[in-house]
């Protein structure tokens, strides 16, 4: 796309590249895994604890079940059942309701009137339910509780425990051990702990088991009820309770040791009526038994249609507020921006600027954008000046060499010994400034190089002064070198004279007749301090800030005066910092001027 005025030709952002639309996807992205997580974190917690107070729930109702069927198992009927419903209904906070088979009430915690549940839980009996046994479960079978006319009065419950500590004893004295265990009738029984099966033999007598005559009479009928329902006569007992089958004796039941082995699935069937025939008249009748919440309120997650429409009206508000501040914040973070791209893309020689209208972010880039705007304004500055400053320098010389030449070409001059020297100097003053001009190119490249080696920098100081003398002595200015012994440097010799000797010179320039220039050297705790002191007439304030500036005079004029091209003490620059140093002048005007040259010291070589 081409600008209207014919500029720079302004690019088409793709809208997927966008900064702006890329922040409302990413911002829509965020939302909708907000939204999302939020929700799942809520499904996922309420599920658990929904399923947590199921669990409990269930737990809740196996224990009401367990109870009511004990109290079914020892009592012949449910005319008490009501203050242990209620007591229970209080405590696990649950309705409980008992029913006969033929829908009478039996007992209800709930209030008169309240209709029962929608189905029913379970069926409390006892004669068919063991809810006993393994608790939390229902087997099938007889509840253990259910001992009818097997519980033991309370002289015949400690008459079988002193017998069953009498075995105890008897188990510990030969050497073995036991303990006793109260079963639900009331009977005492001794159970050996790890003994050998001799001291068990040795023990096991009709002392430690009696059967008390209660136990006889009911054992004698249930012999009776199993005589009647089995074909022929048995002689092993089939599966029931370990307490009554060992009472299940031919002392106690006569002639069972002379039954044959019946053992199969009829033989335990014949048992189990028997015996619920046995204990009917002693437990409650059969009972329906209705559970569920006290307050009649439905449990459970609910994701009814109108609980759907309230996530899906709050996700998609969440979702609307998320995108408004998102657009809103993208464009007060794309504006700035767009100026910014617009500056930039002005002519060079516009040095555009853009306003600064917020304090974040943007508005520091922006600061940063005009401040290095205002730099390369004021380079394009210098690179300007020094283009002039640099065709100036090299135009007097070559105008003066021209001259000559054009001249003597003209027959108008004889070639003689002057004006040979008067080109020759010509010519080493314009070599001299190609020659700062590489060395500076070089620095500004980094491909200055430098050959570094131990210098002792008093050495170095007195070089530089004989070097000078002549040039101070014909200026009648006095030339000293003052320098501590055993100060070492790690620098180039050559770059190093040449540092010095451009100070020394520029000090000599600007010292009149009469003055003193003082060359020093002296060491810190890790530098090395070497100094170019004169007496001459100072530097204004103003003009500090710029004596290393490139083809910067004190004099604003262009006269060669007092020589040199502008580019001594920018070199002298170039050359510390390659070293490492630093380089830096202070200066009172008509008291002279001090240059100082900070460089890393080292120890002496062996």
């Amino acid at each position: 796309m081409t600008r209207p005025d014919g500029g720079t030709p302004v690019a088409r952002i793709p809208w997927h590249k966008s900064l702006l639309v890329r922040l409302l996807l990413t911002s829509v992205a965020i939302a909708v895994l907000s939204v999302g997580a939020t929700a799942w974190l809520a499904v996922q917690l309420t599920t658990r604890a929904i399923q947590e107070e199921r669990g409990q729930v269930l737990s809740d109702d196996s224990d009401i079940l367990r109870r009511l069927s004990g109290y079914a198992a020892a009592h012949p009927d449910w005319d008490g059942i009501g203050p242990t419903v209620r007591t229970l209904s209080r405590t696990l906070d649950r309705r409980i309701t008992l029913t006969t088979a033929g829908g009478r009430l039996i007992a209800d915690s709930a209030a008169s009137g309240t209709a029962l549940p929608a189905r029913a839980s379970a069926t409390v009996d006892p004669l068919r339910t063991d809810t006993y046994t393994q608790p939390g479960a229902q087997l099938a079978g007889i509840d253990p509780r259910a001992v009818g006319p097997y519980r033991l009065s309370s002289g015949a419950v400690s008459e079988v425990n002193a017998a069953a500590l009498l075995r105890v004893k008897c188990l510990t004295r030969y050497g073995g051990g036991g303990h006793t265990e109260r079963k639900l009738s009331g009977r005492t029984v001794a159970i050996a702990d790890g003994s050998s099966a001799d001291v068990v033999s040795r023990c096991a007598d009709e002392t430690d088991n009696p059967v008390m005559p209660s136990e006889r009479t009911a054992l004698v009928a249930l012999g009776k009820l199993m005589t009647g329902c089995l074909p022929g006569e048995f002689k092993e007992l089939p599966k029931m309770d370990p307490t009554l089958q060992s009472l299940f004796r031919d002392d106690v039941v006569p002639g069972m040791s002379d039954r044959p082995v019946v053992g199969n699935e009829q033989t335990q069937n014949c048992l189990d009526t028997a015996r619920r025939t046995q204990l009917d008249p002693y437990v409650a009748p059969p009972a329906v038994l209705y559970l569920g919440d006290r307050d009649q309120q439905r449990t459970g997650f609910d994701l009814s249609p109108a609980n759907k429409t309230k996530i899906v009206g709050v996700s998609g508000l969440v979702l609307a507020v998320t995108i408004a501040l998102t657009a809103l914040v993208a464009v007060r973070l794309v504006r700035p921006l767009r100026a910014l791209t617009a500056a930039a893309r002005q002519p060079p020689e516009h040095h555009a600027r853009v306003a600064v209208t917020t304090k974040d972010e943007t508005g520091f880039l922006a600061t940063a954008f005009n401040d290095l705007t205002a730099r390369r304004e004021q380079m394009e500055a210098q690179r300007k000046a020094m283009v002039s400053d640099i065709a100036h320098e090299l135009r007097t010389p070559l105008t003066n060499i021209r001259g000559w030449l054009e001249v003597t070409r003209d027959g108008l001059l004889d070639p003689d010994p002057d004006l040979i020297a008067s080109l020759h100097d010509e010519a080493l003053q314009l070599q001299h400034i190609i020659d700062d001009l590489r060395d500076l190119s070089a620095g500004d490249a980094g491909t200055l190089r430098l050959h570094r080696e131990p210098l002792a920098v008093d050495e170095l100081i007195g070089q530089v002064a004989t070097a000078h003398r002549s040039r101070a002595e014909a200026g009648a200015v006095y030339l000293r070198a003052e320098a501590d012994p055993g100060l070492w440097i790690d620098a180039d010799p050559v770059r190093m004279r040449q540092v010095l000797g451009n100070l020394v010179s520029n000090a000599l320039r600007h010292t009149p007749a009469g003055g003193t220039v003082t060359l020093g050297a002296r060491q810190t705790a890790y530098e090395a301090v070497l100094t170019v002191r004169d007496t001459g007439v100072g530097i204004a304030p103003d003009d500090l800030p710029h004596v290393f500036d490139r083809f910067w005079r004190v004099e604003k004029s262009r006269s060669r005066r007092t020589g040199g091209s502008g580019l001594g003490l920018s070199i002298v620059r170039q050359f510390v910092e390659a070293h490492g140093g630093t380089v830096a002048v202070d200066s009172t005007p008509g008291s002279g001027a001090v240059f100082t040259v900070r460089l890393p010291c080292v120890r002496e070589p062996d």
